[in-house]
Order: structure tokens, then sequence, then C-alpha cells
């Protein structure tokens, strides 16, 4: 329940740029905009308090319904979210053909919001983003490395863990040296007599390869553990066994890649683009509404790279 409290957000989220910049912008559920951060107020009536019992039909709807306000009214930007496929994913995993039908429930919304601008006229005026925030990937009970089995050469405590999985975070208390922690978990973890042992490679975060960009934060656990795709830790054996989904393994795995599709005036048709980090899209957005952005980590000319030059 903290994660409304500004102290947690250290970037400058794209509705506060846009109203930063002089225009409206309206949030429909998008994580972090409930939070009041800058000048960003979370205004009533743009600005929805998450809930996910809300019909999706019903977030469509008061998206387009913004379209009907007077023209100096409608904002210049607007977030709608939706919860699926991602919900069932972590029950059944990403190959369960419940998965086929949420997807294709979203497949209807989108269609809905697109007949919706059709009808006001609006349609080819409006640049649309599409974007998924991850990938996901089946997880089986057969695919676990426990914690305990580690004994014989350092014992976790489950007070130590902050996260088991799909990325291990061990804080160990003062008196107990990471370094030497890291050290034995990978002898026991090397010695062929873990098992799955193989599956699990802990790191000081600072020796964390770079282009994982998880070493600065004083907020990273000092001991990280990297897990293979679809695999899971746990602190002791036991006899559940389920299978379900999972994300937050490595970004570099292809099952943790998402979607991007783009529509509008600014988007050429037909057009495929080579895949890039979800931190682009920034500097996107900032472009088409020819506004100034904060600081970020996306690169300046990869709007270029993707976009029409604007009329």
């Amino acid at each position: 329940m903290g994660s409304h409290d500004p102290k947690w957000w250290l970037g400058e989220p794209i509705w506060e740029t846009v109203v930063n910049n002089g225009l409206k912008a309206s949030t429909y559920f998008w994580p972090g905009a409930e939070v009041k951060k800058g000048s960003w107020t979370c205004p009533k009536g743009l600005c929805m308090f998450y809930n996910s019992s809300l019909p999706f039909q019903e977030r469509v709807d008061s998206v387009l319904n913004y379209f009907d306000l007077p023209s100096d009214e409608i904002p210049s930007f607007m977030t709608l979210y939706f919860e699926d496929p991602d919900h069932q994913g972590h029950k059944v995993g990403p190959d369960d053909p419940r998965i086929t039908e949420a997807v294709a429930r979203i497949d209807t919304m989108i269609g809905r919001l697109i007949s919706g601008l059709e009808k006001r006229g609006v349609f080819e005026d409006v640049n649309i983003i599409f974007v998924g925030d991850h990938g996901m990937v089946g997880t089986c009970d057969k695919k676990l490395i426990f914690l305990d089995d580690l004994a014989k050469w350092v014992e976790i405590s489950k007070e130590w863990v902050q996260s088991y999985s799909p990325l291990l975070a061990i804080y160990p208390p003062p008196g107990v040296s990471p370094k030497d922690v890291v050290g034995k978990m990978n002898e026991g973890l090397k010695s062929g007599n873990v098992d799955n042992g193989e599956y699990l490679r802990v790191y000081l975060k600072e020796d964390l390869p770079a282009r994982l960009h998880y070493s600065e934060s004083d907020r990273i656990p000092p001991i990280i553990g990297l897990i293979k795709e679809g695999f899971k830790v746990e602190q002791k054996r036991s006899k559940r066994q389920e299978c379900g989904g999972s994300h937050g393994y490595d970004n570099a795995v292809f099952s943790m890649r998402s979607v991007f599709i783009a529509h509008g005036p600014r988007f050429g048709r037909g057009r495929k683009v080579p895949s890039f980090e979800n931190v682009e899209i920034y500097n996107l957005v900032t472009n088409i509404l020819n506004i100034q952005g904060a600081p970020n980590n996306g690169t300046s000319s990869f709007p270029e790279s993707i976009l029409l030059p604007s009329h």
C-alpha cells in the first residue's frame, strides 16, 4: 500500500511531462498514475484509481468519451490499461487455451476502441501506441532449485531472502559478508550435488552483467541470483506440484519480450521495425506531442528511426 508514496517514484512519468508542457493528460489505471508527484495531482475525471473489477469495455468507453468533450478539453495524451492476458498467464502459463481466449478479449476491446474513434471521425488523426510491459514463460515444479540444499556450504535463512523467483534477491544481516555468501553459494551450485544447481548463478550486485543496469540503486539487495528461464527458487522441498507462468527473467531471453504496434499520422503503414527497449517509448511520445521531455534512458535519435516527419 506504500506504492502511492511519491518517495518511491524517482523518474518523471510521461503524464507529468505532458502537464509540465501545458497540455492535458488522462490516465486509466496506468501503473504509478495515482501517485501525486510534481505537477501531477491525479486530476478528478482524468485519473482513475485502479480497480481490477471494472469491465474492460467500460474502460474503453470512458476513454472514447474524452473525444466528445469540447476540443480544448480533450486530453492530448491518454493511457488505457488491461491486466489481461498477464493475469491468466501467471495462473496457467503462456501456452494454455485460456491465454488465447484472454488475447481474443483484448483484441475485441481494441476493435471497440478503433470503431469508436472511426464513428467520431478521428481514427486517422490519433496516434495509438499498443505495448505490453513483458513476456511470459511457463514454470512447472520439476524446475526447482532449493536454498536448503545449499546448507552444506552456507545456510541461507528465509529472513535474508527478499524475493525467490524469477530473481533471487538476498540481504544478509550485518556481520555476514555478502562476498562470502556468494562464493559459498556458487561453490554449492557448481558442485553437481544440488538439484538443478547449474540453472542458478549468484552475483554481488556490482558484478552483474552491465547490460542489466541493476547495481546502482541502494534499493537493490547486495546479492542477486540470476535464474535460467522457466526455473524457480524455493526455500525448502515440498510436495506441492503446480504449473503457471512467470516473467522477470533476464530480459535478453526471447520469451520476456513483448509487443509494439502503432498506428496514426506519424507512423508509416505496414512497416516493421527492429526490436528495441521499452525505455525508448517515452521519447517517442514527447516527439509526437512536440514537447520537451525530462532526462531519461532512451536515445534521442530513436523517434526519427520510427516516426514519419511531422507536417
